[in-house]
């Protein structure tokens, strides 16, 4: 069974970074398994107008899995997220230098720029901040392609797993298929055996058409055909969405529930021992793949 690598681990890092003439930007994306998509943003205040279309963007990339998405933006050239309000330092100044006359110590630059309102946030104009989108959305891109290379190399690993499982339970399949038969021979063997003792310690008679029927009865109880038949259908199913160019965890999760459920049922229809060694190992991969199967998108 050769690997197609298609799957996608809900585990994984990414990372991107860019400059223009006037920021640099960096963007990290952490993710790991969850049943739902659940996304949280940090990002500068300044840029915080933009939060829906990131999410937009990593909802469109993304299908399960808790991510944090964290961007860093720092201007260049002189521009900052804070800028110096003059008219205020002028006013503080002013006043100072009136107390100055009157005998007050000087008051330096650094300490000018700590009063109330002299530093502010920086303001931008709706242009200058829809100028920014076109790079926030390239190095998000590149973060969640770097993310997605970091899952798909894990869903290679992860897929091959689960190939190799079903390989185990195919292979425990037609072991069944081979012991089967002998299940109800050698309970007709000891019916018959039963009979011939009844025979020989007592003089009761008993109705050779009695004993085909338990026989019969017996082997129709404990014929699993149609076990055999669904799980090898869902072996084939698994594996043919395990291909299918699409990372598809819920729908693999709820076709090794029913696997489980045939295996389930198979096992309890008979007590023969080496079918039930052969049941014990195909649950046991069972859980194998339901192991992986929690960290596939």
């Amino acid at each position: 069974m050769g690997a197609i690598a298609v799957l996608l681990s809900m585990t994984g890092f990414g990372y991107a970074s860019l400059q223009t003439d006037s920021v640099h930007l960096s963007a990290e994306i952490k993710s790991v398994n969850n049943r739902y998509l659940k996304l949280s943003v940090r990002m500068p205040e300044t840029v915080s107008r933009f939060e829906s279309e990131i999410e937009k963007l990593v909802r469109s990339r993304i299908a399960r899995g808790t991510l944090n998405v964290s961007l860093r933006l720092r201007f260049l050239s002189g521009q900052g997220e804070y800028r110096i309000d003059a008219d205020v330092l002028r006013a503080y100044r002013d006043q100072l230098q009136v107390l100055e006359r009157d005998g007050s110590s000087a008051v330096s630059l650094t300490q000018l720029l700590a009063l109330p309102g002299v530093v502010r946030e920086a303001e931008f104009s709706d242009e200058e901040l829809s100028g920014l989108w076109p790079a926030i959305e390239r190095v998000l891109c590149g973060a969640l392609d770097h993310l997605e290379e970091f899952r798909r190399t894990e869903g290679e690993s992860m897929q091959r797993d689960l190939e190799r499982q079903c390989e185990v339970i195919a292979a425990e399949v037609d072991r069944v298929v081979v012991l089967a038969p002998a299940v109800v021979t050698d309970f007709r063997d000891r019916i018959l055996e039963r009979v011939r003792k009844l025979l020989h310690d007592s003089a009761v008679n008993v109705n050779e058409s009695d004993v085909i029927r338990e026989v019969a009865l017996f082997a129709d109880r404990s014929d699993v055909n149609e076990e055999i038949t669904r799980l090898r259908s869902h072996i084939e199913q698994f594996l043919k969405l395990c291909r299918s160019g699409t990372s598809q965890g819920r729908k693999l999760e709820f076709i090794g529930q029913e696997m489980f459920r045939e295996i389930n049922t198979l096992g309890s229809k008979s007590s023969h021992v080496p079918i039930s060694l052969a049941v014990v190992e195909m649950k046991a991969a069972i859980e194998r793949m339901r192991e992986v199967l929690q960290n596939v998108e």
